[in-house]
């Protein structure tokens, strides 16, 4: 199994990456041995998409990528904060 992953950065952004171990890429991200995300740790695992084979991976990594991708996975896989905002009484 594949998956296409989604850490969140400490400057707020988030790192698209795919691999067929998870947990092994998740935790060389967080030992800063990944030359992409080094410079932005802690990063902080969001979500994840499994899928049957690399080239799918591959694929939707590149997808997720670009403008359309980015909005999708926004839209879709990533957490949204939440404002809570007090109403006068």
């Amino acid at each position: 199994m594949e998956c296409v992953y989604f850490p969140g950065l400490r400057n707020g952004g988030t790192y698209v990456g795919s691999t067929n171990d998870l947990l092994r890429r998740i935790e060389s991200h967080r030992r800063g041995q990944v030359t992409s995300t080094k410079a932005f740790l802690p990063v902080d695992p969001k979500s994840y998409v499994a899928v049957p084979t690399g080239k799918t991976a591959r694929d939707l990594e590149r997808y997720f990528k670009s403008g359309s991708g980015k909005a999708f996975a926004k839209k879709r896989f990533l957490p949204r904060t939440v404002i809570a905002v007090e109403r006068p009484i």
